[in-house]
């Protein structure tokens, strides 16, 4: 098996590289983050937004329950309010299914 190398965690991501992961606006994502309290970003001396890896899976989980579920953001809201952990868990399984995907991709290219 060749050798592949480890994805790089970041402890942190700029503005620029949410923006690209997700493929919306700055005004968008700062939006979201004045709707939604779980999104807590640090900002350096410049007032420049640094994003944990925890800020990005809020921002997956808060991106799955409005682009393709359907809800509205008050409906997101509450929805995060009564069921936060299950709503990790969900993005978790999410997540673990779209690198299987990936993988599986993968290997038919191969073939």
């Amino acid at each position: 098996m060749p050798y592949k190398e480890r994805e790089i965690n970041k402890l942190y991501y700029t503005m620029g590289e949410v923006t690209e992961m997700f493929g919306v606006n700055a005004s968008q994502i700062r939006f979201y983050e004045r709707e939604f309290d779980i999104i807590q970003p640090k900002k350096n001396k410049k007032g420049n937004r640094l994003f944990t890896p925890e800020d990005i899976e809020n921002f997956k989980i808060i991106f799955n329950l409005v682009k393709e579920k359907g809800y509205t953001l008050q409906g997101a809201r509450d929805y995060l309010k009564t069921n936060k952990n299950q709503a990790k868990e969900n993005q978790r399984v999410i997540n673990s299914l779209e690198k299987l995907k990936a993988f599986l991709i993968e290997v038919k290219e191969r073939l």
